[in-house]
């Protein structure tokens, strides 16, 4: 008894009683004590009659003519477990392809294919032009031209360079119609929306009195804190699916890059 005599010392020492706290514990937790705790009730996660008959059709091939109710269960809990790891592995697929390392300290940028598009995007454009302007002087040489003996050729390319005078003054004419109209409305006013005392309802303000200022805030002035939404997309399933071993080489996989 030398050991209990040791903590009893070691508890008296510190103003602690062990019989009442022992007491204490057992009033708190006397409800608890001799009765009996069973888990809740099991929810399966697909609806278990139509489970149950697709289950007894795959059985009836090989045999198997009873089916019990656990093993719709355990197959319904299976699925569940199957398809929330399939959600948690695309969804971290999708969130590394739409991650930016732009601001990242630790990377730098190597090619930017965005840039080259639209510089070659300007090369063709800028090559168009030049060749509209050549072909332009083309046909305003054929216009000018006073021969007498006109080959039908040349017939063709003074036609076009007509239509083409008039396609241009016709622009000319709608352009100068737009800035006249736009001068004639004036500069766009923009709504204050954040007018303190105006609430908009049904696109009509409503003046509020001073003491309703202060009970009620402008709909501007609250901050909603924005959800963030990952959108999965075919790519990233088909990547998933690459990268698994059971799916690497289904048929699902390749009915999904034909799509």
């Amino acid at each position: 008894y030398r050991d209990d005599d040791d903590i009893n010392d070691v508890a008296s020492m510190a103003g602690v009683n062990l019989n009442e706290e022992s007491a204490r514990i057992m009033a708190t937790n006397s409800d608890l004590v001799g009765t009996q705790i069973q888990s809740c009730k099991d929810e399966p996660f697909l609806a278990a009659i139509p489970l149950h008959k697709r289950i007894l059709e795959m059985a009836k091939k090989l045999g198997i003519t009873d089916v019990p109710a656990e093993v719709v269960t355990f197959i319904s809990h299976a699925t569940q477990n199957r398809l929330r790891t399939v959600i948690e592995k695309v969804t971290v697929i999708t969130q590394h392809r739409m991650e930016s390392y732009k601001d990242d300290e630790w990377y730098e940028q190597a090619t930017d294919v965005r840039s080259q598009l639209k510089f070659f995007e300007q090369l063709e454009r800028l090559e168009k032009q030049r060749k509209d302007e050549q072909e332009r002087e083309i046909l305003l040489k054929a216009a000018k031209s006073r021969s007498r003996q006109e080959d039908p050729e040349q017939a063709r390319l003074k036609q076009k360079a007509k239509e083409m005078q008039q396609q241009e003054l016709a622009q000319m004419r709608q352009r100068d119609a737009n800035l006249t109209a736009l001068a004639a409305i004036g500069p766009r006013k923009k709504r204050k929306l954040d007018s303190p005392g105006l609430l908009t309802v049904g696109g009509e303000g409503l003046g509020m009195s001073g003491g309703s200022q202060a009970g009620l805030g402008t709909p501007s002035s609250r901050q909603y804190a924005r959800q963030k939404i990952t959108r999965v997309n075919l790519r990233d399933f088909i990547f998933y699916m690459e990268q698994e071993r059971e799916t690497s080489h289904s048929l699902l996989l390749y009915r999904a890059l034909l799509k």
